[in-house]
């Protein structure tokens, strides 16, 4: 899964890297978790970076509140659940009303706990460059006669190699010159896209459990720790 993100990078470094006007107000954050603005590009505005709130509720929902915020969409499964299903498929609510669609979730890292027997290891996970990167999402158009409200979910796959000794699932992560493909009309190959990464260029490490709140929002919460010697991921490993 993934329910614990970060994007530290200044405004200017996700405009080049991504080529779109960086989010209004951004504020950098070593700690985004759900129900947070999550900086996203969406298909509808692919040339501009915004903030959405992370945590999908369908257009049909009779009222947001009654909702808890969906914050994962699984792959296999994303064009069949009635939430998922128009957003996926891009499914206008009328002929000029977009209601959901694709988007890019920007990241410079994410978190993931893996179980022991003496409790959770938090592990950031993160490209060798440090440089930012785009994991596959899905946003909806939520409206009543006052309100509108945009919200985001990130899909996810099966674990490769990387993370399958944290969680059998991870976050889609796209390669550079897959994002826009993602947020093209039609994809060439939607299964292929949403694949699991195969690793080159990514690395994960041990980290403090103050990442676990998510009012500890500081650099020092992604500084390396040493993992318990009884369990084998320790150090820094290759993605």
């Amino acid at each position: 899964m993934c329910g614990r993100s970060s994007l530290f990078a200044s405004p200017s470094v996700i405009s080049d890297r991504f080529d779109v006007s960086p989010p209004a107000a951004f504020e950098p954050s070593y700690n985004i978790a759900p129900e947070d603005d999550i900086p996203v590009i969406r298909d509808e505005t692919p040339g501009n970076a915004e903030l959405r709130s992370w945590g999908f509720v369908p257009n049909w929902a009779d009222d947001p509140g009654d909702w808890n915020g969906l914050i994962n969409a699984r792959t296999e499964t994303v064009d069949e659940k009635p939430a998922f299903r128009d957003a996926f498929s891009r499914t206008e609510d009328d002929g000029t009303t977009r209601t959901g669609g694709h988007c890019l979730v920007l990241a410079d890292g994410f978190y993931e706990w893996q179980e022991r027997t003496d409790g959770k290891q938090a592990f950031r996970i993160e490209r060798s460059d440090v440089e930012p990167f785009a994991m596959a999402g899905l946003w909806s158009r939520w409206s009543d006669d006052d309100h509108s409200l945009v919200t985001v979910t990130v899909l996810t796959t099966t674990a490769n190699d990387l993370m399958e000794p944290l969680h059998h699932r991870m976050p889609v992560v796209f390669d550079a010159e897959e994002e826009r493909e993602w947020l093209g009309e039609s994809p060439p190959s939607k299964a292929e896209l949403l694949a699991p990464h195969s690793g080159d260029g990514f690395e994960k490490y041990p980290i403090s459990s103050e990442v676990n709140d998510p009012r500890n929002d500081s650099p020092d919460i992604i500084e390396p720790v040493d993992a318990p010697e009884s369990d084998p991921q320790t150090g820094l490993d290759q993605f």
